[in-house]
């Protein structure tokens, strides 16, 4: 276990100011695993995290930022490296996510509707701090929450990105998210093969260390994790 490479990204996702995971993305079957996020993000920072993949969940059936007092508590608590996504759709939920104390933000449904405003961005403020989210059911494009399922195939949306010079990719598979059933390493290694300079961040079905390793293997250099770490099924160390 000692000589894995990839990094772990705990994930919190937010509903009503709470600690929630879902189950392929949908709202009616939530569980909340605890009242306050700052005390997740103050334990994972505890065991040695760096990083945290903080989702506004209101934010992305909302169509607009709403938790942003979460960054604030937890960018003003804990040294965390916070990447926030969900209902960033203009450049003012860009601006109130970046005053908040993210440090990067993941583009995922306005990277679909609006190629423009997110190539901006790039342009603005660099690769590295706009992440773009590929949500993908299907190998279709799914916007909004994953409520939507867009036309856009999974390789050409990305296709789309590398000439704006993006270099990172949230890409979850719907279908795997929530259900610890083993994340999509052939979908990865598909997309690394037909994109080598793109850093693809896992994100989805992990159920335990194995799991990780198998990512790792593949070449997969991040992975992010929610409910196998809320379930206890993996142990930060």
């Amino acid at each position: 276990m000692t000589d894995k490479k990839i990094q772990i990204i705990p994930a919190i996702d937010i509903i009503d100011g709470k600690c929630v995971r879902l189950t392929k993305g949908d709202y009616e079957q939530k569980k909340v695993y605890n009242e306050n996020p700052l005390d997740v993000a103050k334990m994972f920072q505890d065991k040695g995290i760096k990083r945290l993949h903080l989702v506004d969940l209101d934010g992305a059936r909302s169509r607009h930022i709403v938790n942003y007092r979460v960054i604030e508590q937890i960018a003003g608590h804990t040294d965390l490296v916070i990447d926030f996504g969900g209902g960033i759709k203009t450049d003012g939920d860009l601006k109130i996510a970046f005053e908040a104390g993210a440090q990067m933000i993941t583009a995922g449904s306005i990277a679909v509707t609006n190629h423009d405003i997110v190539s901006q961005w790039i342009k603005t403020y660099g690769a590295d701090r706009i992440i773009l989210g590929a949500d993908t059911r299907n190998g279709k494009i799914s916007i909004n929450g994953w409520k939507e399922e867009g036309e856009q195939d999974i390789m050409d949306f990305l296709g789309s990105y590398i000439g704006e010079g993006i270099k990172n990719v949230i890409c979850t598979d719907i279908e795997r998210d929530g259900m610890l059933q083993g994340p999509a390493v052939e979908l990865y290694k598909t997309i690394m093969k037909a994109q080598p300079g793109l850093n693809v961040i896992a994100s989805g079905g992990v159920s335990c260390m194995e799991d990780i390793l198998k990512l790792d293997e593949a070449g997969v250099k991040q992975v992010i994790v929610g409910k196998a770490i809320y379930e206890g099924r993996i142990e930060l160390c």
